[in-house]
């Protein structure tokens, strides 16, 4: 049988441990939603940074025009860059450019995953297509199902995420996975919400907080489940949409 485990926070990842392990984060509300979204709807790529100031750097190196740069810190806006959340950039003119994206938890996570031997970004509105990537792509690694967590601390939204590709795994093949109990309670906790995942999402701090911005319909998209079959991928520190060798794993 294929392990597979929930990290609940990033803070938690070994580095030296994810060697030969796939790894997908979690950020639902908002990075990995908006990577997910962005690359849908045809970004090039989406170039993860730790801070704004890795991400103001990795601007100056492309030209001008070629790029998008968003992000948030410890969710305050940061000058010069667009919001961080996903229908926002929507309005943007995305296809063909590179987003340059920084947030204080989501792409932390993901550059701290990459000595993995794969590394994917995950969310409610991609998880059938995640878990169809590595039904279909990774035969015999653990998968290690990371929440990037906010603060430091454990987040409902992430921890729900990863239950919703677990539910995905186990119900095409339920004989395949060896679930952690980690992993059983996130596809627990899935299953049991899964008709109301925005009402749990508003009940969450970051979805109360999230609320109060006035930003209750980018909480409502990240709360839909699988509408895009983009599978972002880590790769040379780029997150583009995976491809299998003949056909896309995406529509746009």
């Amino acid at each position: 049988m294929q392990n597979v485990h929930v990290i609940l926070r990033k803070e938690d990842l070994e580095p030296a441990r994810l060697q030969g392990r796939v790894v997908v984060v979690f950020d639902v509300m908002f990075a990995t939603t908006t990577i997910a979204t962005v690359l849908a709807h045809g970004a090039a790529a989406v170039i993860p940074a730790r801070d704004a100031d890795e991400a103001r750097r990795a601007a100056a190196g492309l030209a001008e025009g070629e790029y998008l740069l968003a992000g948030e810190s410890r969710l305050h806006a940061i000058p010069g860059f667009l919001p961080a959340v996903p229908l926002r950039l929507l309005r943007e003119p995305l296809a063909g450019r590179q987003l340059v994206y920084s947030t204080t938890n989501g792409t932390v996570a993901l550059l701290e995953s990459e000595p993995a031997a794969a590394v994917y970004a995950g969310a409610l509105v991609n998880g059938r297509a995640v878990a169809e990537r590595l039904a279909s792509r990774h035969g015999e690694e653990t998968v290690l199902l990371v929440c990037a967590g906010s603060g430091g601390g454990f987040n409902v939204e992430d921890f729900v995420g990863a239950g919703h590709v677990i539910h995905h795994l186990t119900s095409s093949e339920p004989d395949r996975w060896a679930l952690t109990d980690a992993a059983l309670a996130a596809r627990e906790l899935y299953r049991a919400h899964a008709g109301q995942l925005a009402r749990l999402l508003l009940q969450c701090r970051l979805g109360r907080l999230m609320q109060a911005a006035g930003q209750l319909a980018e909480l409502e998209h990240a709360a839909r489940l699988d509408v895009y079959d983009c599978v972002p991928a880590l790769q040379e520190r780029r997150l583009v949409a995976a491809v299998d060798s003949e056909e896309r794993l995406y529509t746009v």
